[in-house]
């Protein structure tokens, strides 16, 4: 309802002390100019606007038909013009009112019908705006409460369920590792509570608040900024709503927003777009995103580095690395951790469990799901699961890395074929070791990313496949023929398969059992059977193809990882040959057994215990001093990863580092050096298959219009990298084992 109220001389209000530095009240020659180019002042005799002293800084006539009201405190204006693009205005004020407004040096406000309560930087430029206006209780899209407030004011962020059971708080500095940690650990009150009151430290609870637009951002043909912080040479244009916002910019990482954009209730981060229809609400979005063509993202956090278009995301918590961009497909109550890629139609989120919308999904890494997949919740996945299409009933527990996961067409079981990645699809798990860090265009690096497959929290999720395998094959073996016979695909040694069903039907104890199972995998690596895991999917549980080839494939994913930690850490030691010595120095570091995938920086859990125990007691006091904590873990990370690298020898070979032979160190040599060549002949041989294949070549009138399309292979970047980066790891890993293999 439009309420009436007969305005009545006041006093007006003084600017703050700190504007008027520099300033001065309007010559009567100046106000008789602004009169006559049909500008109006609350107070007749104009003594409510303020002025550079500079002499020369005030070109009084490029202010014509505005009006002032409360106070107004200007930069200096001088005669010139400003330029965006093809946007070029004559520096001044016109068309305009102004309201409690204090501006920078040489800025164009022009056809704002209303801006108040706001400062603006030097050079801003402001060009048909309908209303730009901010609250003295305005938060800026942070989680926080003025003086006053109840809590119900507080606006939340409901990441990873949709019954804000795992809610957040918006701050200007969070990362996808803060709403990580704070998300996750909902038991601990104690610490839920502290992560409150790091949001508030520092913070200005006074109702004083001011919008600020900074130096040379330029803002055209937008419909309403209300409560809005714009960052330095921000570009905003045709934007509907940008309501309780924070759009940081700055030179290096300037942020834009586009057409019939609507923004509220949110942070979004440096060197950040989002363009064309676009929608978020309560979020936060991280450096270098793209969130375009009417995506809609709520409730949500967005990991750095993503690009989000045409679809809808609610209620998630999305690490670094996203790729989400077709109309079809939507992403709800979800926790991605990274180098994520949603494919069209994918539906996750479309049911649930139980009869309130609290079911969730969480995924690890590189998690990849096949067009039109729609699972039902609750759902994990391990890294770099491959799902392929199709619609699945039953929650899911893939709990095996590089994996591919298929629905049955003849029962209600899943298909598993751990390792796939690199048994079939080498290329593309290869190519990601090198395009997720060629894509970081972040110029400051805040939250730390984990881009490399082969890292602790993978090779964590290998350790427990290489274990679960085991387990399995110890039932396998003890199967009665007839249906031991009817799991086996392919057996090359009918005989070895026998030995080891007598063996493993003859033994008690659970130990021997096992090294039974181990010591078939061993020894007969081509044999093609199934396994039956019914942990993997609730009811009908999971058939696991080709286990002896995961196991073997397994077994040399970690000897790799362990050669890559070695080589680094050799490298930060300035060293090129390894020594006992150098085992010796590795092993009186801390040994971390455990691992989180922390907002894409990769923690040992104890560390993130102490970092808890920290911020419970005192000593960590501000999210500055939780970043500054994660700035620790990484530079520690090389000795961390390292240390567990060793660990996970001495488990490879069953036995000690003081117990490794010449042969040993040998055979651990070779068989990286073969990983290493697979993946560069695998990588050639599956990118040459796109130019071989038949059915590519059926659309092209012959081969010079084919590769005038698609290019040759020797034109392919990646791969001219990837064999000279496989010639430098391979020389550098004949010579780190020198000494070692005699």
């Amino acid at each position: 309802m439009v309420t009436l109220t007969l305005k009545q001389k006041e006093n007006t209000v003084e600017p703050p002390e700190e504007l008027l530095k520099g300033k001065r009240h309007l010559t009567p020659k100046e106000i008789y100019i602004l009169i006559q180019n049909r500008n109006t002042s609350s107070e007749p005799d104009w003594q409510n606007v303020w002025v550079s002293e500079e002499e020369d800084c005030f070109a009084v006539s490029q202010i014509i038909q505005s009006e002032f009201d409360g106070w107004v405190v200007l930069g200096k204006l001088r005669k010139a013009t400003l330029k965006y693009h093809d946007l070029e205005l004559e520096t001044g004020i016109y068309r305009s009112v102004l309201k409690n407004v204090c501006t920078g040096d040489d800025c164009v406000i022009r056809n704002v019908s209303y801006i108040e309560n706001y400062r603006l930087g030097k050079q801003v430029m402001l060009f048909n705006i309908q209303e730009i206006s901010c609250t003295l209780h305005s938060k800026f899209g942070e989680g926080l409460l003025k003086e006053g407030e109840s809590e119900s004011n507080r606006i939340w962020i409901g990441v990873g369920n949709e019954n804000d059971g795992r809610a957040v708080l918006a701050f200007t500095d969070m990362i996808p590792a803060d709403a990580f940690l704070w998300s996750r650990f909902r038991e601990d009150k104690e610490l839920q509570k502290r992560f409150v009151e790091l949001t508030e430290c520092n913070k200005d609870k006074r109702c004083n608040a001011y919008g600020i637009i900074e130096d040379n951002a330029v803002i055209k043909n937008c419909t309403l900024l209300k409560d809005a912080k714009i960052g330095k040479a921000a570009y905003i244009k045709g934007a509907f709503k940008l309501k309780n916002i924070t759009v940081l910019s700055s030179e290096e990482e300037p942020s834009q927003i586009g057409e019939g954009v609507e923004m509220v209730n949110g942070i979004m981060g440096y060197g950040s777009h989002v363009f064309y229809q676009a929608v978020a609400v309560r979020f936060v979005i991280g450096r270098n995103c793209h969130l375009k063509y009417g995506a809609r993202l709520l409730n949500s956090v967005l990991g750095d580095n993503s690009t989000v278009s045409c679809c809808e995301l609610l209620n998630n918590l999305i690490f670094p690395f996203h790729e989400q961009h077709h109309n079809s497909s939507f992403l709800i109550a979800s926790t991605v951790q990274g180098q994520s890629n949603i494919a069209s139609a994918a539906t996750i989120g479309s049911n649930h469990n139980s009869r309130s919308p609290d079911g969730e999904m969480i995924a690890g890494r590189g998690f990849w799901p096949g067009l039109c997949s729609d699972f039902k919740f609750n759902s994990k996945f391990a890294s770099f699961v491959l799902v392929s299409k199709g619609s699945y009933q039953n929650e899911l527990n893939i709990t095996y890395p590089f994996s591919l996961v298929a629905p049955s067409s003849n029962d209600c079981t899943v298909h598993i074929i751990p390792a796939y990645w690199f048994l079939y699809n080498m290329f593309a798990i290869v190519r990601n070791k090198y395009k997720f860090a060629s894509r970081d265009k972040r110029v400051i690096k805040v939250q730390h990313i984990e881009t490399n497959p082969f890292a602790p929290d993978s090779m964590q999720e290998v350790g427990f496949s290489l274990y679960r395998i085991i387990e399995l094959t110890t039932r396998y073996l003890k199967l009665p023929k007839e249906k031991c016979d009817a799991m086996t695909e392919f057996n090359p040694n009918p005989s070895l398969l026998e030995e080891f069903r007598e063996k493993a039907c003859s033994v008690k104890d659970e130990e021997e059992l096992h090294q039974i199972a181990k010591d078939y995998l061993h020894k007969n690596p081509e044999s093609k059977f199934i396994l039956t895991d019914d942990r993997c999917q609730k009811k009908y549980g999971a058939l696991i193809y080709k286990p002896a080839q995961a196991y073997k494939e397994y077994r040399r994913i970690l000897k790799y990882f362990i050669a890559e930690c070695l080589m680094e850490w050799t490298k930060t030691k300035n060293k090129d040959v390894l020594s006992v010595e150098d085992f010796k120095e590795i092993q009186n570091h801390t040994l971390y057994k455990r691992w989180l995938n922390v907002g894409g920086q990769v923690i040992p859990v104890e560390k993130v215990n102490e970092l808890f125990s920290a911020i419970k007691c005192g000593t960590c006091s501000s999210w500055n001093d939780v970043h500054a904590f994660y700035d620790e873990c990484a530079k520690s990370y090389v000795n961390d990863k390292t240390r567990y690298a060793l660990s996970l020898l001495e488990k490879l070979y069953s036995k000690s580092l003081e117990s490794f032979t010449s042969e040993d160190f040998d055979d651990l040599t070779k068989d990286v050096a073969a990983v290493s060549l697979n993946m560069l002949e695998s990588s050639i041989s599956s990118r040459e298959k796109d130019y071989t294949d038949f059915f590519r070549s059926v659309t092209f009138r012959n081969k010079d219009e084919m590769e005038a399309v698609l290019g040759t292979l020797n034109d392919s970047s990646f791969l001219h990298i990837l064999r000279a980066e496989t010639e430098s790891f391979n020389s550098t890993l004949e010579k780190m084992f020198r000494d070692l293999r005699g």
